[in-house]
């Protein structure tokens, strides 16, 4: 028998980082990602964001790659939103993400962070959060691509 434990804190964002997904709507868009989450025998621990972006806390599937899993929830919420009228702005995501591994004793916290989104982002615009993610995780990134 095998065990394993791959957790994932995601981020993606809309394109241009538009406010393109409005506040009443985010659960709907929240639950059918929820499904395509489970389909991919996936586990969603926390889903939260604001109308530029989203942060999905997940447990990624051994036999699921963490570029053909976030290739589907964007493809696939994509499409979906463009089909409803709840979505009036969609235009689509954003090209990349991000995505940091995380400690299942960390879990707890990321839970909590990802929660308080709506909150966290009265202090800090998505465009700071996401610099910080990435030089907190020791990624380099070039900044003329974090608008895309």
């Amino acid at each position: 028998m095998s065990y394993k434990q791959i957790l994932y804190h995601s981020v993606i964002g809309t394109k241009y980082r538009e406010f393109t997904i409005p506040e009443k709507h985010c659960e709907e868009l929240y639950r059918y990602i929820s499904g395509i989450v489970k389909k991919k025998n996936c586990v969603l621990y926390q889903i939260n964001g604001c109308g530029d972006h989203l942060h999905l806390l997940t447990d990624l599937h051994p036999t699921v790659s963490l570029a053909d899993f976030l290739k589907e929830v964007k493809v696939g919420s994509s499409k979906w939103m463009k089909q409803h009228d709840n979505f009036p702005q969609w235009k689509s995501w954003g090209d990349g993400y991000g995505a940091f591994t995380c400690s299942y004793h960390d879990k707890d916290m990321i839970t909590n962070y990802i929660k308080r989104q709506k909150e966290h982002h009265k202090k800090e615009t998505f465009l700071e959060e996401y610099k910080r993610l990435l030089e907190e995780n020791g990624i380099e990134f070039d900044e003329r691509y974090l608008l895309g």
